[in-house]
């Protein structure tokens, strides 16, 4: 049992039992509906079995067992909804390598706050991660 940060509080230490694997997607997951896409394609490219959708808050709060784990992938895809790059940033400051970058704005889709997604902007992102993915990593 550990002390919490909160007065009083005792709490038992949890560990993530999350793996990176091969091929580790990080979406961003964000409030606009690029943002979603990339989860959305994430979790379909997941359960294709092309990769492995992996938690990008954990990386981003440099938990140091999810970043190690995240360190033993291959390939580190970042999925961004937008170019302020919320994911690849996120990635690099946890001293990971991004090697694979998918911009859902790049491939021109519009950004907005409406939640009902397309299914063929999702087809089209799961579609260019997999051509990112045919391609050598970049040296």
């Amino acid at each position: 049992m550990a002390e919490s940060k909160y007065e009083g509080e005792v709490t038992e230490e949890k560990q993530c039992e999350c793996s990176a694997e091969e091929i580790t997607f990080l979406p961003c997951s964000g409030g606009s509906n690029c943002e979603q896409i990339t989860n959305q394609v994430a979790i379909r490219l997941d359960e294709e079995g092309v990769g492995h959708i992996y938690c990008l808050a954990g990386i981003a709060a440099h938990i140091d067992g999810m970043v190690e784990s995240a360190r033993g992938a291959k390939r580190i895809v970042a999925l961004d909804g937008c170019q302020v790059a919320c994911a690849r940033k996120a990635i690099e400051h946890a001293g990971l390598k991004v090697t694979d970058w998918i911009c859902v704005t790049e491939e021109g889709v519009a950004k907005n706050h409406q939640f009902k997604l397309a299914p063929e902007e999702i087809d089209l992102i799961a579609r260019r991660t997999k051509e990112s993915l045919a391609r050598p990593v970049a040296a």
